[in-house]
Parts: structure tokens; C-alpha cells; sequence
């Protein structure tokens, strides 16, 4: 495992992303974590020698924060570092979120605490909410160790946000696909400049930088064929010089031991390697319709319980295949189906990539 020095201590390159534990039901379902299978993965990633393990409240209706509590009390808490988050768009009530996250966790401290998914429309929010100061008094006590934030927001927002305090670190999405396409680039560069250590969430996109197309998985297969489409994504990001921690969200063994090889080795990864990348991105742009990254920040607020990330996977299949990728759609885990939107938009209002989803809704409803 490669290692970084992070102020006094050393963090693992890889940590470990828990928003995409095992399922009791079929995966993508909203149902409840396996927390037999979630711990199997845990025990082997902590035996493997990742100390860093993200979740947040808002995960799985606050189950990610509770199958890691039941997991971390059976272990030494001092082996590991752990971080959690606070969504004022999911709860106001910070005081209270942070007791609770405390029992949910059945820990005493967050080593890592994030002021979660800074967006445009709410950043005045939580600057005059009073959690960022409330948060401090918590790091002065001890409570919590070091403190971030995560954004989604626009360059400008990120820069206004990261000058507000002297921040421990920072969590943007980075990916090759979003490096090409979307600010992320300028992102990085933000914090980098400002030395404030960067957290990757979304390194391969939400899985989907993992399941290539054709065309650019051949572009990736003919250059590295002992490499998945994954750890292309993977070493990618962990050339870059700001990053100190690498998130994945890893839901079976097969996930982890790839990535724990992809996180065998150093500079890896060579400037003729990235053009090869950066081919294969632009290849898949051609084929890319909805940039959805299953988060399922969207769900949990449909009012007519519709799966959302699911049937979007289906929508883009279909632009590429045409009628054949609607096969299987009638078998999508869902209380509400696409012609069931009501356009309300409480989806958008938490979806940290901006997707008009119910215009993809009414498309997806025409073509069943």
C-alpha cells in the first residue's frame, strides 16, 4: 500500500469510500447494507493496510454510518482514521446531526470531518448557519481532528469557500473523464495553489469510467491488457501531486484486491499513458448521454419512489445500442417507473452533478 505524510501521520493512498457497501437486495436497490459482507470487506482493506474510511450521514439513510460504528468497535480505534460529513441540505440541526453521527459511529472522535457538498445555491447557507464555527469549537475539543469540506460547486464558489479559513483539506470529484470536460481541472489547481491537501471522490465516476464503451476500452486494452478500465482511472489520479487520499467506494472483494494492486506501485503511470487515457476519454464522450454517477442523493426525495441512477443506466444504453439497451428495464428494483415523474424537482435540488432529471424522465418514458 502506498502511503502519504499528511501533517504528523501517514495516510494511505486508497481509502476507503462507503457509500457502496453490499446489499442485503439487489445491488442499487436503496435496500439495507449486508453488514456481514460490508465487515468482510473492512477486516481484508484494514488487513491490506488502508486507514482512511469515509462515509456520511446522508449514506444509505444514515445505515453506512452504522454498519462502520458496528465495525469499528470491534477494532483498535487508533489503527484508522475516520471521516464523516454534514449535509445542511439534508438536516439543519449540526448540533444535533454531530451527537448523533458520534453514537452512530460508536466512536468519540472524527478524525476527518467534512462540511458536506458545497454547491452555488447553498453556500451563504452554511456560512450563516453558525456550523462552521460550531465545528471549529468541536476540532478545539478535540472531537474532531481535522477540518474540511466537500464541494460540488463551480470554481468561483470553491474559491470563495477555500478562503474562508485555514481548511485541514478538501474532497473534490476528479476524474479523467471530468478533467477533460468539466472544471475539474481549474478545481485542483484552486487547492493545489492554496496547499490544501485534496480528498478524490469519484475517481472512476461512479463505476462508469469502469464499464467502457467499446471503442475506449479497446483504446485502454491495446496499450495496457494487464490493466482494468478502472485502475486506468485510478492511476491516473493518483499521479496527480495534490492528492493525498484516493476514495473508492468498493462493494465486493474482487473490487478491493484489484485496487489494492493498482495501489502497489508508484509512478506507475507515465505521461504516454495519460494521452492514451485522455484518447480513450475523448472517445467516450461520443458515447456519455447522462453524466449520472449513481450518488442516489436523488431517491431518497422522489416522492413517487422511482430509482432513479437505474433507469438512467438504461437511457444511455439506449443511446448507444439503440432498442437493445432497453432489455432487462422491465426488471429495475422501483416502486415508481419513468412515466411516474411528476417533475417536482426535488431530485435536482440534491443532485450534486446538475442533471435535469426529469426531462431524461419524459425521454425515458417515451422510448419504453
Amino acid at each position: 500500500m502506498i502511503y502519504k505524510q499528511y501533517k504528523d501521520i501517514k495516510l494511505s493512498c486508497l481509502g476507503m469510500g462507503n457509500m457502496r457497501l453490499p446489499q442485503i437486495g439487489k445491488p442499487g436497490s436503496g435496500d439495507k447494507i449486508d453488514y456481514v459482507k460490508a465487515h468482510e470487506i473492512l477486516d481484508k482493506a484494514l488487513a491490506s493496510g488502508i486507514n482512511y474510511y469515509d462515509t456520511a450521514h446522508v449514506y444509505n439513510g444514515g445505515d453506512s454510518e452504522s454498519c462502520l460504528g458496528e465495525w469499528i468497535a470491534k477494532q483498535d480505534r487508533d489503527s484508522f482514521y475516520v471521516a464523516t460529513k454534514f449535509n445542511i441540505g439534508a438536516c439543519k440541526d449540526y448540533k444535533g446531526m454531530f451527537e448523533a453521527q458520534l453514537k452512530r459511529l460508536q466512536t468519540e472522535r472524527i478524525d476527518f470531518y467534512l462540511i458536506h457538498c458545497i454547491l452555488d445555491g447553498n453556500i451563504d447557507e452554511y456560512i450563516n448557519s453558525g456550523a462552521i464555527e460550531y465545528f471549529e469549537e468541536q476540532k478545539r475539543k478535540g472531537r474532531i481532528t481535522y477540518l474540511g469540506f466537500s464541494s460540488h460547486a463551480s470554481p468561483a464558489t470553491l474559491k470563495r469557500f477555500a478562503d474562508l479559513r485555514d481548511w485541514d483539506f478538501a474532497q473534490i470529484q476528479l476524474n479523467y473523464y471530468d478533467w477533460l470536460y468539466e472544471t475539474t481541472k481549474e478545481e485542483y489547481e484552486i487547492l493545489y495553489s492554496r496547499n490544501i491537501p485534496i480528498v478524490v471522490m469519484e475517481p472512476v465516476r461512479g463505476g462508469r469510467l469502469a464499464e467502457l464503451t467499446p471503442v475506449p476500452a479497446g483504446i485502454l486494452k491495446n496499450a495496457h491488457p494487464e490493466w482494468t478500465n478502472a485502475s486506468w482511472a485510478l492511476r491516473f489520479v493518483k499521479s496527480l501531486p495534490g492528492v493525498q487520499v484516493i476514495l473508492s467506494g468498493m462493494s465486493t472483494m474482487e473490487q478491493l484486491e484489484n485496487n489494492l494492486e493498482t495501489f502497489s506501485v508508484e509512478n506507475d503511470f507515465t505521461e504516454a499513458d495519460k494521452e492514451v487515457l485522455f484518447n480513450a476519454g475523448r472517445a467516450l464522450r461520443n458515447d456519455l448521454y447522462v453524466p449520472c454517477t449513481a450518488c442516489r442523493y436523488c431517491t431518497d426525495n422522489c416522492p413517487m419512489q422511482i430509482n432513479i441512477p437505474e433507469y438512467l443506466k438504461f437511457l444511455n444504453a439506449y443511446k448507444i445500442e439503440g432498442k437493445w439497451g432497453l432489455q432487462g428495464i422491465e426488471n429495475v428494483d422501483s416502486q415508481g417507473t419513468p412515466s411516474d415523474c411528476i417533475a417536482c424537482g426535488a431530485c435536482m435540488t440534491h443532485c450534486p452533478q446538475g442533471i435535469e432529471i426529469p426531462k431524461f424522465m419524459s425521454e425515458l418514458a417515451e422510448v419504453m
